[in-house]
């Protein structure tokens, strides 16, 4: 069976740091422990150069990315397809056809009707969006791929961000509407996934009858908020209360998950990372995996996977039956998901062709990837000749008789006899005069005899030095100067006539009578005496902690475990503060609680709580009917 998953996961390398991902850090792990053949994901949150080999280049499987053009790491939609089970013909990324394939400046919806996928709004019903075409689908928030037997919408619609964004949101999803409504119209089925941001109705929702008697909204009221509206006319059974609107009069698509399931109550996707939701199941239901009515007898089942960590929603999947029913005619599904001669009856004909069954779309055409391999691609056939080295046969070079070589002239304390010897050819006053400065200078020819060592030893391998990091960190032991050395340093000492020199700048602190015996003896000299009081490091430390470390976080008066701290974001006068509140989720009623395992209603101002008082009642800094 073909099996589509679709999960937000709050960035592409967030799941990893969860089990069972962390075991096996790899996509393909991944997507067997999903167990699935075509993998939507959302809120990639990733820029197009932090793409990695371990994202693109996965053996097996072929990958699509609709990346934000402005908004860096924003958003982001990808769609992974196992070659050896589907490969889609054709790919776009976008709503309104009005971007333009890799490599080409024109525009999908203007492409010839054989090359594209079709069913792009009109321009006057972009005109009627309100929304500029170019903004919306430059956010990365739509991939579509087209099979021979359907078209699938992988889609992030955007959330509601306080009302600062209604008119993008609502000609988002009135866009998403008349594409899928165009594309029914020519013939083709839909398969729409994603995160779709808006639950169908009050059981998709934590007590949403007690949210509703909050906010003061009735029913009707509830299921006509925009969004939820256009969502619920695009789907059967969706409740939709008075008249339909003009041109949406019939429901297209069929909600997998949730026909599967009729009455299952708390059937969520999403929960609040910020209050810690998930664990008291205080969420709602807004990724879904809808289908064309005229494909719900391929469903075989749909589901959501809430056991599955690794973001604040959970993957959701639905799977289609083997053998389906298309025109009247009974096929098997791999005829129908790949291009047409690949599969017969299900049985594979070709191979996939990873150069010509590649669309221009797909990430493994990316310019940084495309002359790419994975590591187990590139040691996987090597030629023959290349797994044994023969050893080099080719004789060392004939010695240079026209003269020595450098390394000799270096290493080498005589002359060779083939070299002339450029004294003799001097004049022989000028020849005596050097050899009497050399014979009355000792401190040259040691010198002389030092730099030829020193260029011996730059000339060789460097083979018995230093050995590790932790040789060059070490304190090197102090090694008696030899008898020459001492009468040099001890003549230059009487030269300067100042031991401070080298035990310090106090001359009084050491005397030098003590200085001279140290210096003989070769050890240091007893530290100097310090006139001031000593300061305990002890008692400097603890009071610098003090002064730095953060202050003790007040106790909740339900169960006594220390808060958390939380910032308001709500508009108004308190935004910006930090306040605390009990660390523990959130309840299924969605309400603090007292005398229970969930939150309690402990409310604390960061301003008023100065960590001395931790037994003071918090119940003084607690605003009335303020809500964390």
């Amino acid at each position: 069976m073909l099996r589509i998953t679709s999960w937000n996961v709050n960035g592409i390398r967030n799941p990893f740091g969860y089990q069972p991902w962390a075991e096996n850090r790899t996509f393909n792990a991944m997507f067997d422990i999903l167990e699935a053949d075509i993998v939507i994901m959302q809120e990639l949150k990733i820029q197009r150069k932090d793409l990695r080999d371990d994202m693109v280049l996965i053996p097996g499987w072929d990958c699509f990315f609709s990346l934000p053009k402005h908004k860096k790491g924003y958003s982001g939609v990808g769609i992974y397809t196992r070659q050896s089970v589907c490969a889609p013909i054709r790919a776009e990324e976008g709503l309104l056809g009005v971007l333009c394939p890799p490599g080409s400046s024109t525009h999908y919806r203007d492409l010839p009707d054989d090359a594209c996928i079709g069913g792009y709004p009109s321009p006057i019903q972009i005109v009627e969006l309100g929304v500029d075409p170019a903004s919306l689908d430059a956010e990365g928030r739509c991939l579509v791929l087209e099979f021979p037997a359907f078209v699938l919408f992988g889609i992030y619609s955007p959330a509601n961000s306080n009302g600062q964004r209604d008119d993008f949101r609502y000609g988002f999803i009135c866009a998403l509407d008349i594409r899928i409504r165009n594309l029914e119209k020519l013939g083709k089925r839909v398969i729409l996934t994603g995160d779709l941001n808006v639950s169908r109705e009050q059981i998709d929702t934590a007590k949403a009858e007690e949210s509703m008697r909050q906010d003061g909204l009735s029913l009707e009221e509830y299921l006509n908020a925009p969004n939820r509206r256009v969502f619920n006319q695009l789907l059967e059974n969706g409740k939709v209360p008075g008249e339909r609107d003009k041109g949406r009069e019939e429901p297209v698509l069929w909600d997998t998950i949730r026909e599967c399931h009729p009455h299952r109550e708390g059937m969520f996707t999403h929960w609040e990372q910020k209050i810690n939701a998930r664990p008291g199941n205080f969420g709602s239901r807004i990724d879904y995996v809808l289908c064309s009515i005229s494909m719900k007898a391929w469903v075989a089942e749909a589901n959501i996977q809430e056991g599955l960590m690794g973001s604040d929603h959970c993957p959701v999947f639905a799977k289609i039956k083997d053998v389906v029913k298309v025109e009247e005619n009974t096929v098997h599904i791999a005829d129908v998901i790949n291009p047409y001669g690949m599969f017969k009856g299900g049985t594979r004909l070709r191979a996939y062709d990873p150069v010509n069954d590649l669309l221009p779309l797909s990430g493994r055409l990316l310019p940084e990837f495309v002359k790419r391999r994975s590591i187990k691609e590139m040691f996987a056939k090597l030629p023959a000749n290349k797994l044994t080295s023969t050893p080099s046969t080719r004789s060392p070079p004939p010695p240079n008789n026209d003269g020595p070589t450098l390394t000799s002239t270096i290493h080498s304390s005589e002359k060779p006899a083939s070299v002339p010897d450029i004294d003799a050819m001097r004049s022989p006053k000028r020849v005596a005069e050097k050899r009497h400065q050399s014979a009355s200078s000792p401190v040259s020819r040691a010198v002389k005899r030092s730099r030829s060592n020193a260029n011996s030893r730059s000339s060789q391998p460097l083979g018995k030095g230093q050995q590790s990091l932790k040789g060059f960190f070490s304190t090197k032991q102090i090694v008696s100067q030899p008898d020459s050395l001492r009468e040099t340093s001890e003549t230059s000492k009487e030269d300067d006539s100042s031991p401070s020199l080298l035990w310090g700048s106090d001359n009084d602190a050491v005397p030098p009578a003590v200085l001279s015996l140290a210096i003989s003896a070769n050890c240091s000299p007893p530290p100097p005496a310090f006139s001031d009081s000593i300061i305990d490091p002890q008692a400097s430390k603890e009071s610098w902690t003090k002064i730095f470390s953060k202050r003790p976080s007040p106790r909740c008066e339900g169960h006594g475990d220390p808060c958390t701290s939380l910032i308001t974001k709500k508009p108004g006068p308190n935004c910006g503060r930090h306040f605390w509140i009990c660390s523990r989720p959130l309840g299924p009623s969605g309400q603090k609680e007292t005398g229970t395992q969930w939150r309690c209603n402990t409310f604390v101002w960061a301003s008023d709580w100065n960590g001395a008082n931790a037994s003071r009642n918090l119940d003084d800094n607690r605003e009335p009917g303020r809500s964390a």
